[in-house]
């Protein structure tokens, strides 16, 4: 049956090699026939490796009037194919670009393909003036066709995340980048439609200098599953190549990316799990590195366990730019969160966000624990399956030794020139990283009738309801009764969970008082029900 199989488009991004040598092609067009029914100009921001490339070269097809590649499928009888319009294609997604010099260069070779590939030739073609060059073959091709003009960009962010580390070589960047985007607005009159797409979203002021004509179409429920596979798409295209598949658990793995439309799965991963006869593994995930986030986390202090309930106006997911980085606006457009759903409030539109699915919940803890205490891959697996095993089995003696010693194990230049030590956050946040990273079911200000606990961690047949205090005095001397175990108790939090001791659950009050000159836990208490 395999040699009958479709084959798959692994890292194919080019339409007619996937539409003319039996690859699995996933029909998009009647999403790209709403679109091109108007003269618009859109914006699609979506993660890595989802399919932007392909649509581009979809669309570039399309205008370019290529009939034979849309055989069979919806727009081949919707679309005027012997009407052709010439296609400038501007595409960053080569390379990594690391000063302003080479950014020039690139544009320069860029403009030059499309010289070449349009048969024109600008009369003024300068490595200084690359805004002027487009701007004249732009005019050119309007000309020469007798027709107006489409222009494509992917990628259009690229150079400048390529130095998002950079603030300033990243701004450098989205000048360079502003010199050419702004050429659309002026040539407006000689196009026919405008398609921009990269992963991030920058602000119109600092990017587009004034393009209010370009439509943002990424949380747009219309083109909600532009990029990406449906749950319809797997059961039907990839029928064959996923017989016999767990639904559930592969939904759960890859599943839940959310754009105002139906969920959809990252098609990276898809391919390589049918590729890799069906294993499940991180597959986007380690395709990217989320380090300079992770980091800009830190550096704010920003209190993880915020992460499992969030909620956002859209200002916050809109955009953002270099000189003010939101790290829930990146982690959002860069894929690591997703949309559980919206609300309104006061007439406004508010969205909460979730990590979309178990591969990237998995992935990002594990990053998020090693940053927090500096610990290398190899530590971390060890440390992990101790600090399972105690909290499965509710072996307090262990679970406070595996505490103690993961704060141990953090260096002292973590606590050189910043507070940390003084943010009872911080310490919460450590401990919600390494548990979210042994797949422990994590609810943060868990809110019961009479007030809430900081943290309850759920794991196996194990319910601990927990507080943490920081104390700050400089010998730290245990407490009777501890203070943390006493709150709780007062607040009754434990409570709403007795029920669950019917169905064989274990329920535990845990008092964590942390120290900020010891770096450390310096007392644990618990009462088990």
């Amino acid at each position: 049956m395999e040699d009958t199989l479709k084959k798959l488009p692994i890292g194919i991004q080019t339409f007619s090699a996937i539409r003319e040598d039996n690859y699995v092609y996933i029909d998009k067009t009647p999403l790209v026939h709403q679109m091109v029914n108007s003269a618009g100009r859109f914006f699609l921001s979506r993660p890595r490796r989802f399919g932007k490339s392909l649509l581009v070269d979809t669309l570039k097809e399309l205008f370019e009037g290529n009939k034979a590649l849309f055989k069979g499928l919806y727009i081949e009888d919707k679309w005027d194919f012997s009407k052709t319009h010439p296609v400038i294609h501007l595409n960053f997604a080569n390379g990594v670009i690391e000063s302003r010099a080479e950014l020039d260069q690139a544009i320069y070779n860029l403009l030059r393909e499309n010289q070449l590939r349009l048969n024109i030739e600008c009369a003024q073609f300068s490595l200084h003036d690359p805004a002027g060059c487009l701007a004249q073959l732009i005019q050119l091709a309007a000309q020469h066709y007798g027709q107006k003009v489409v222009v494509l960009v992917d990628e259009y962010d690229k150079p400048i995340l390529d130095n998002i580390d950079q603030p300033e070589l990243a701004a450098t960047m989205r000048e360079g980048l502003k010199n050419i985007y702004s050429v659309l607005k002026a040539q407006d009159a000689h196009l026919r439609f405008v398609f921009m797409t990269g992963v991030t979203k920058f602000s119109k002021v600092s990017l587009f200098s004034g393009m209010n004509q370009l439509e943002d179409i990424t949380l747009d429920r219309r083109f909600g599953a532009i990029c990406g596979y449906t749950q319809d798409d797997l059961e039907t295209d990839f029928a064959e190549h996923l017989a016999g598949v767990d639904w559930a658990k592969l939904k759960d793995w890859y599943n839940g990316y959310q754009f105002l439309g139906e969920p959809v799965y990252n098609p990276f991963d898809i391919l390589l799990f049918i590729n890799k006869n069906k294993t499940y593994r991180n597959y986007w995930f380690e395709t990217g590195n989320p380090s300079f986030l992770l980091k800009l986390f830190r550096k704010q202090r920003y209190f993880l366990p915020d992460l499992s309930n969030l909620e956002v106006g859209e200002d916050v997911l809109d955009s953002f730019d270099v000189e003010q980085i939101n790290p829930i606006t990146l982690l959002f457009q860069a894929g690591y969160l997703t949309i559980a759903k919206t609300s309104e409030k006061r007439q406004r539109l508010r969205f909460h966000l979730k990590v979309p699915n178990f591969e990237v919940q998995q992935a990002l803890a594990d990053h998020f624990a090693s940053l927090y205490s500096q610990t290398q891959s190899e530590q971390r697996l060890h440390r992990q399956d101790s600090l399972f095993d105690a909290f499965e089995s509710a072996d307090f003696p262990a679970i406070q030794q595996q505490i103690e010693s993961l704060f141990a194990a953090i260096p002292w230049r973590n606590f050189t020139q910043n507070d940390l030590p003084d943010a009872e956050g911080y310490y919460a946040s450590v401990l919600y990283a390494w548990l979210c990273s042994i797949n422990a079911t994590i609810i943060p200000e868990d809110i019961t009738h009479h007030d809430q606990a900081d943290i309850t961690i759920k794991l196996g047949d194990q319910i601990y309801v927990t507080e943490i205090k920081l104390d700050k005095s400089e010998n730290y001397q245990p407490q009777t009764p501890n203070p943390a175990l006493a709150q709780i108790q007062a607040k009754h939090c434990a409570q709403k969970y007795l029920a669950e001791q019917q169905s064989g659950k274990q329920i535990h009050q845990l008092g964590l008082v942390f120290n900020k000159h010891a770096r450390n836990l310096v007392q644990m208490d618990w009462q088990s029900f």
